[in-house]
């Protein structure tokens, strides 16, 4: 018999990581303007299963952390704040396509599919462009973003980081990888 998938924290799993979401979101104010914890908890306690998801971004390094909301939808948005891009995420391609296209020294994964297995979006270059507003992220590492599909067709994809004050966007071949690119993700609660 094929062993259950879990999808959802026990009651002292859920406790302790909302703690811990919640020394983060005190910690880094700037990040969430005008937005009140006690909401943002209620929102988390009545979604279980997108708890879980923010608890596996954690356990991937991404460090998730409230960075606005949403009014058209109205919901709370997360992304990933760890200060590099996420450790357990990097030496990863873009997606399946680049790497069944790689022929010999395969990275283990690609970001697409990684990110879809946790549950969350790959940062597009508007919304990393918009978590560098909130402080310094990608200092020594790059994420892979959103790649508009003209330029993904052509064998292309876009990542981002972080050099000299400024907050660059590159290209590269889509089955390129290297250890310290990885990718950024975001889940709305």
């Amino acid at each position: 018999m094929a062993k259950a998938i879990k999808t959802n924290l026990s009651k002292d799993e859920m406790n302790l990581f909302l703690k811990m979401l919640q020394n983060r979101f005190e910690k880094n104010v700037n990040r969430h303007k005008g937005i009140d914890w006690d909401k943002v908890q209620k929102r988390l306690l009545a979604n279980p299963k997108k708890c879980y998801i923010l608890s596996e971004m954690e356990n991937t390094g991404g460090e998730p952390d409230v960075v606005g909301f949403d009014k058209k939808t109205n919901e709370y948005i997360f992304y990933d704040c760890a200060a590099e891009s996420p450790k357990d995420r990097r030496s990863i391609c873009y997606d399946q396509a680049a790497l069944d296209a790689r022929k010999e020294n395969k990275p283990r994964h690609n970001a697409i599919e990684m990110a879809t297995a946790i549950g969350i979006e790959i940062l597009s270059e508007d919304e990393y462009r918009e978590l560098q507003k909130l402080g310094e992220f990608d200092l020594k590492t790059s994420s892979w973003v959103k790649t508009p599909a003209d330029m993904r067709k052509l064998g292309g994809a876009l990542f981002c980081d972080r050099r000299f004050n400024r907050v660059f966007a590159y290209h590269n071949g889509a089955e390129s990888y290297y250890a310290g690119r990885g990718f950024r993700g975001s889940l709305k609660v």
